[in-house]
């Protein structure tokens, strides 16, 4: 697919000819520089938003620079800066900045300077002028664009992931990023397939979505009837969920997996079908035995392991065990490191076995728990004259739901559940989406802290359950998730579901 660009190609080349004289000025970057003064520098030298920079460094690497190891993708440090066939921002960041590419590898510093210039150039490439460049969500195809990307599809999926993080916040290493009202400006990515939205057609586990894999990454085959499967093998990417799609996708790649599986929420992708061989284990014999699942994140930082991952990942582990017969002990189900002859360490020290194994088997001490509120049960949903009921989009839960426009007053849509223990819990919500619904809705969650709002684009991601993140909640039956009006998001907001559950 091609996008045309907004500016004439005169206008964009004098431009980026222009940032490139002022950006390859070397710069000094001091390595044991604080790390939010480092994202505070990089942005103010680019002209980059801050929060911006660092929901990117953050949905590509948690603020971790791995040593200076590369990631299975060739990318260094927190900015994942990439360096393979057929992607070198790498050595771009070297040529904008003037620091030498082993110091852009391993001085933190320096790698924050070095993406930052890169989404600076990205933006230039774009047309960006000072002025569209203080708008966050006007630099969201400059961020499809470092993701490096296979396809219009992936290179989606990792710019929703960034904006998905300015609206939720985080906290990580000293940097903080408040949750903020943030509407996207995706131009013609709009058009594209949202990934993250209901399981696309052709996945052969219900709940999730297909990308099918660059097929010079996998053998066709013709499983069970030509080799019977026996092993599920556990990998993690060393990578972001989009960068591992978009790398089973690029032909240099010469590997894959069955399936790559999200940290935040559990979402699942297949891109190898059952019955063919993925290359993913390292070892021939094992390849032709074996499916091969990935899930997204790094062996050295356990901030990736989430329940919500684990329990996806040992659903569908526990699905292919009874679709193949495999017995679920971990003499089938085993790591990547305990292939025969692997050279690789994954899933590494922090992967929980223990944990897994229960949920693939059902033997956990701790039985999942959760319950949901939807619009329409009786008792426990509330909400003013002004949400009005539609039923216009099927990727609604129950007969209907609630939309209202956007108001200078919260008047909440609220959600009332019965929170069974104080302590912490995973907060989901689900909605329709349409390019008409709002680019920033308001969640409120009542968390026994204070009042939490995580703001949330209903144009996408419709027809799943989007975590919110984990709250403290107190014990009781109360209002416990409440959908506001207030915001400068555009488009109608929806009230359709909630959902908590104990991880």
């Amino acid at each position: 697919m091609t996008f045309a660009q907004r500016r004439p190609a005169a206008l964009v080349a004098s431009a980026l000819v222009a940032f490139l004289v002022l950006a390859a000025q070397p710069v000094a970057a001091e390595p044991d520089t604080p790390l939010p003064a480092a994202f505070d520098h990089a942005a103010t030298r680019y002209d980059v938003p801050r929060d911006l920079l660092a929901a990117l460094a953050y949905a590509e690497t948690h603020l971790d620079d791995h040593g200076g190891e590369p990631s299975t993708m060739g990318g260094y440090g927190m900015m994942h800066l990439v360096s393979n066939p057929t992607a070198h921002t790498l050595e771009q960041a070297a040529q904008l900045t003037g620091l030498p590419v082993d110091k852009l590898r391993t001085d933190t510093g320096a790698n924050v300077l070095g993406g930052a210039a890169v989404l600076r150039a990205h933006a230039d490439g774009l047309g960006l002028d000072e002025a569209a460049r203080k708008d966050i969500g006007r630099w969201y195809q400059a961020v499809a664009k470092y993701g490096n990307a296979s396809s219009p599809e992936t290179a989606r999926l990792y710019a929703d992931a960034v904006y998905e993080l300015l609206g939720t916040g985080f906290t990580a290493r000293g940097v903080t990023v408040t949750p903020q009202v943030v509407t996207a400006d995706r131009g013609p990515y709009a058009e594209v397939p949202d990934l993250s939205a209901v399981a696309a057609p052709g996945a052969e586990y219900p709940s999730a979505s297909w990308v099918a894999a660059r097929s010079s990454n996998y053998t066709v085959a013709n499983r069970p009837a030509s080799r019977k499967i026996d092993r599920v093998v556990i990998h993690v990417t060393q990578g972001s969920y989009a960068g591992a799609i978009s790398w089973f996708q690029n032909p240099g790649a010469k590997v894959s997996a069955h399936y790559v599986i999200k940290s935040s929420n559990g979402a699942i992708t297949q891109m190898v079908r059952h019955k063919d061989v993925a290359w993913h284990a390292g070892n021939r014999d094992y390849n032709h035995r074996s499916i091969g699942i990935e899930h997204e994140g790094f062996v050295n930082n356990a901030s990736w392991f989430t329940d919500a991952m684990y329990r996806a990942s040992a659903a569908l582990t526990r699905h292919l065990c009874d679709e193949y017969g495999i017995p679920k002990d971990r003499k089938h189900i085993i790591a990547h490191k305990e292939v025969p002859g692997a050279t690789h360490t994954d899933p590494g020290p922090h992967w929980n076995w223990t944990t897994y194994m229960k949920y693939v088997t059902g033997g956990s001490s701790t039985k999942p728990w959760s319950t949901t509120t939807d619009n329409t049960t009786a008792g426990r949903f509330t909400a003013g004259a002004d949400w009005r009921v539609s039923t216009y989009s099927d990727q609604r839960l129950g007969p209907d739901y609630r939309f209202a426009v956007p108001a200078s007053t919260a008047d909440p849509a609220r959600y009332k559940m019965k929170v069974p223990s104080t302590g912490r819990y995973r907060v989901e919500v689900r909605y329709p989406a349409h390019p008409g619904y709002n680019s920033s809705a308001p969640y409120i969650v009542v968390a026994s802290g204070g009042d939490k709002t995580v703001y949330v684009d209903q144009r996408s991601g419709g027809g799943v359950w989007r975590s919110l993140g984990t709250f403290s909640l107190k014990a009781g039956t109360y209002d416990v998730v409440g959908v506001g009006r207030q915001t400068s998001g555009t488009g109608y907001i929806i009230a359709d579901a909630v959902r908590i559950s104990r991880p």
